[in-house]
């Protein structure tokens, strides 16, 4: 049997965010191993077989010339777009490569320093670019930012150019700078920490639109499978839902450790209401979103990656094991202290806490995979036997499945 091309590549993912908060791609890294030749083109023709109309599109991020060097010369038009490094450019004969690929019909971005652009004659091989701004950029952009809040901005030129994307804004203002007042077409990756930072001094409350949704499933009689999918969407509603679900108030005989059971056991009519308290505060802030998206690919992909033949109902509590991961940052409280609140098996405060126990590879791995760290994937594959070939397969029908909001000219 002849292995596939994803049996030598390494994998990662970084979602692409837009003005609106939603997510408009996604970049996906890949890498092969030093010194050896891996069929690109493979890659490319298992994306095409895997990927449907409301699939993300994807920046195809090579990180090694060869991989790069090969799509250039082979890609087909209609290929995702393809990201060059700058730096790769120094070679004549990549360089010589990318114009006869853009000319084939090949959509290429460029990705550099903001402080160094390309030469025009080079910068019209691109259709646009992902860029990093230097810490000097960074502080323009900020002030420009302030002088437009403060109506001045006039006399504060931001080195913000639009419609390109950026790389590595980690702070909400300058984020906020780039999406909004520079009209930036995409931030990879979401200023997360600083976000969460700026709205300490206030609780976070689940998603006004996902409490909607889960009422709206309600109302049209959806299926159980269907509510649990929604009510999975928001870290926050379904903690507050299974902490609900598990107060002396409700009077359960037994603890509820999943959200599905949580379903079944209240019913329609006292979930309703349930939601019903809870729209009032929920939360409307945009800047949230990716927050929240972000968590929920992570519990998407640790679910892929659990051992094949596992039930529905491990399954689920992966999922959720996932999902919970990351509620210390958004209450402000150690995560053990947050978990023990629940009657969740040990499993998951093993794997979420001390990360060990049968969870643990799958949720370390999914975290992995949240980049370009490739060492720590291949770590992560050594010590616990993960089949690199299924690894990335999983990691491609994850994203295939997330749904972007396309709209026009995007």
């Amino acid at each position: 049997m002849v292995q596939s091309v994803l049996g030598s590549l390494v994998l990662g993912y970084r979602p692409l965010w837009n003005g609106a908060r939603r997510m408009a791609g996604v970049q996906l890294f890949v890498e092969g191993e030093a010194q050896v030749a891996v069929d690109a083109l493979h890659l490319l023709r298992t994306i095409e077989e895997l990927w449907t109309s409301s699939s993300p599109p994807l920046l195809l991020a090579p990180r090694t010339p060869q991989i790069l060097a090969d799509w250039l010369q082979h890609a087909p038009p209609g290929s995702p777009p393809i990201e060059v490094t700058d730096a790769w450019l120094a070679d004549a004969a990549l360089l010589a490569r990318a114009r006869a690929a853009q000319r084939r019909g090949l959509k290429l971005v460029w990705s550099g320093p903001l402080a160094r652009l390309p030469e025009p004659e080079v910068a019209s091989l691109f259709y646009t670019s992902i860029l990093m701004l230097d810490p000097g950029d960074a502080v323009a952009a900020l002030n420009a930012g302030k002088a437009a809040v403060a109506k001045a901005g006039a006399s504060a030129a931001s080195p913000i150019i639009a419609g390109q994307m950026y790389d590595g804004v980690a702070s909400r203002a300058l984020m906020a700078h780039c999406l909004d007042q520079g009209n930036a077409l995409a931030l990879a990756g979401w200023p997360i920490e600083d976000v969460l930072y700026s709205l300490r001094h206030q609780p976070l409350q689940a998603a006004h639109e996902v409490v909607l949704k889960l009422l709206k499933a309600i109302d049209d009689e959806q299926s159980i499978d269907g509510q649990e999918q929604i009510l999975g969407e928001d870290p926050l509603l379904a903690y507050r839902f299974m902490t609900y679900t598990n107060s002396a108030a409700l009077g359960l005989r037994t603890g509820v450790d999943s959200l599905r059971r949580g379903l079944v056991m209240m019913g329609y009519g006292s979930i309703s209401r349930w939601l019903g308290d809870q729209l009032p505060n929920a939360s409307t802030e945009p800047d949230l979103r990716p927050v929240r998206e972000t968590m929920v690919l992570r519990a998407r992909l640790a679910e892929q990656l659990i051992e094949a033949g596992v039930g529905k109902d491990l399954r689920a509590e992966m999922y959720l094991c996932a999902l919970f991961s990351q509620l210390d940052a958004l209450l402000g409280e150690p995560l053990g202290t947050i978990l023990r609140r629940l009657p969740l098996s040990d499993r998951v405060y093993d794997a979420a806490v001390l990360h060990t126990g049968p969870y643990a590879p799958s949720l370390d791995m999914a975290v992995a995979l949240e980049g370009e760290d490739s060492a720590v994937v291949r770590q992560l594959c050594e010590a616990h036997e993960f089949d690199r070939e299924q690894l990335n397969r999983n990691l491609l029908h994850m994203l295939r499945a997330c749904v972007v909001q396309r709209s026009r000219g995007a």
